[in-house]
């Protein structure tokens, strides 16, 4: 096997790896299951097909949701739905649906400036500085999307300073 090969095998893996926070991400974007799925395939290809020009190292995880989230909102464009939330999310047994769908009622009604930072901190995971590279803004511009996202998001769901 050769070095190409076994780059490729760490890619997949990777690839893998991420496919559940990728597709929680764009159906955070999309809010439908089958097109969050669709977006994740197209973009997982779009990665294979520029394999040779990934960045190296620890920076591929951003630019992997980056792609990740402009498909989604090449999708959303195309779309230009939202269909109502599912009535249970498969991922989240452990809590209350009904405080979920207020959560992500809340969360679709941010603007995707705002909704998009949100999620790929909070249900993707990625760092404030991870997110400037994957939205292709500065850190400070990110932190102030979050904490403005954090403001309206506590004023929709009625939430004091320390609950927040």
């Amino acid at each position: 096997m050769g070095v190409g090969d076994r780059q490729e095998d760490a890619l997949v893996a990777q690839l893998v790896g991420e496919h559940d926070r990728a597709y929680r991400a764009a159906w955070l974007v999309l809010r439908d299951r089958e097109l969050a799925q669709e977006a994740v395939q197209e973009a997982f290809l779009r990665v294979w097909r520029f394999r040779g020009s990934l960045p190296a190292g620890d920076a591929i995880r951003p630019w992997l949701y980056r792609v990740v989230v402009n498909t989604a909102i090449s999708s959303l464009r195309h779309e230009r739905r939202r269909p109502d939330p599912p009535k249970e999310d498969e991922d989240a047994h452990d809590v209350d649906p009904v405080d979920a769908l207020v959560v992500a009622d809340a969360l679709a009604n941010l603007p995707d400036h705002l909704r998009i930072p949100v999620v790929l901190r909070y249900w993707v995971g990625l760092s404030e500085k991870e997110i400037a590279t994957a939205i292709a803004r500065r850190p400070g511009t990110v932190k102030s999307r979050l904490h403005e996202a954090r403001a309206r998001l506590s004023n929709d769901l009625g939430l004091t300073r320390e609950e927040a």
